[in-house]
């Protein structure tokens, strides 16, 4: 009898606990699901993946002919990822939640104006907790779209306006391709091996923009099938980022980049991560509170709004950066994505816990 085994899917269990769920899919049988409570200190597969991958490229950096391998490798990866997603965005649902116009402006002000503004605002506290050099990094992570799986999931999880965030995280990640060159040029302009804002978006539209519109056009043939394969889209999303990892702390360390970071600028590093995530979960929490927001709407705007895109991260640092330059600039955006994770899953797990427990004695929210 055929039998489809999978392990690894994460979902969120009681009081906060991450749950593994190994799946047996058998003929005529429905599905058997056995649980396992997952150690809440230990982090999540993909995050184990990523220090894997700096820990491979510490000791054993590609060189050479294997450089530039790994790097041609890598733009294909990164291009088939735009490509799927391209496929993968539903036009219909887009177009559905497209009217809600003051939710998305919000969410676009908070992450391409409030963000950076709170990263020059906030230098004299994080350039000497970070180092200068990391400090450039956060820069660069203030200027980066909002990330588009993940706000929609928590969002989900909270009880939120699902269809909004999907247009909301979307239409982040499509004007991020062009916005965040020009907003990295504008302030890292200093920042030796970073490409001008001009450069960088020729560079990033034919590695991103264009993969992307060519899935969109191909999506009403081929869009129903990336949408039953999601586990494809996946494996090439955090393969990609992967590559681009390694590719890039390969040339930093052979830079030397470990003797410029001391482990005391890491502890900083982390520190001034969770004053940017927290300042943002604030002002978006407060600002949509008193801009009149139905608590659904809040919801899809403070995970929209805080968050920030791991994957187009790397790979407009690729781009915008000198290859020696980019780990030093990946390094913040990594430890911010896994803060956000964290925090945002307790969030989401709570107010989606207190949606449920009120929801038979309130209407429902209003639809957009």
């Amino acid at each position: 009898m055929d039998q489809l085994f999978s392990l690894g899917h994460v979902s969120a269990g009681p009081k906060g606990a991450l749950t593994w769920r190994s799946r047996w899919l058998k003929a005529g049988q429905g599905e058997q699901i056995i649980s396992m409570s997952r150690p809440k200190f230990l982090p999540e597969n993909f995050t184990l993946a990523l220090i894997a991958t700096v820990v491979a490229a510490s000791e054993l950096p590609c060189r050479g002919t294997a450089a530039l391998v790994v790097d041609h490798l890598t733009d294909v990866a990164i291009a088939l990822l735009f490509f799927l997603h391209g496929a993968k965005l539903s036009r219909e649902a887009v177009i559905a939640a497209a009217s809600h116009w003051r939710l998305h402006a919000l969410v676009l002000l908070t992450t391409f104006v409030l963000f950076p503004l709170f990263g020059l605002a906030f230098r004299p506290i994080l350039s000497p907790l970070a180092t200068p050099t990391l400090y450039a990094g956060i820069l660069f992570l203030c200027t980066l779209p909002s990330t588009v799986q993940s706000s929609i999931a928590f969002t989900a999880i909270a009880r939120g306006n699902v269809p909004a965030a999907i247009f909301s995280a979307s239409a982040s990640s499509i004007i991020g391709i062009f916005v965040t060159p020009l907003l990295a040029g504008l302030l890292l302009s200093n920042h030796s091996g970073a490409a001008s804002g001009w450069d960088a978006i020729g560079q990033i539209t034919l590695q991103l923009f264009v993969p992307f519109v060519c899935g969109q056009l191909l999506q009403p043939f081929v869009g129903g099938w990336v949408g039953r394969h999601d586990g494809i889209v996946g494996a090439v999303d955090q393969g990609s980022i992967l590559l681009i990892v390694y590719s890039a702390f390969s040339a930093a360390v052979s830079e030397g980049l470990w003797h410029q970071v001391a482990p005391t600028a890491l502890a900083g590093l982390v520190v001034s991560d969770g004053i940017l995530l927290g300042v943002a979960l604030i002002t978006t929490g407060l600002g949509s509170k008193w801009l009149g927001f139905n608590r659904a709407d809040r919801v899809a705007i403070i995970f929209c709004g805080s968050k920030k895109s791991l994957s187009q991260g790397v790979t407009m640092a690729k781009v915008i950066f000198a290859s020696h330059g980019a780990a030093a600039v990946i390094l913040p955006l990594m430890v911010f994505h896994q803060i956000q994770l964290m925090v945002c899953a307790a969030l989401a797990q709570r107010w989606g816990g207190r949606a449920d427990s009120v929801r038979p004695s309130r209407s429902a929210p209003a639809p957009l």
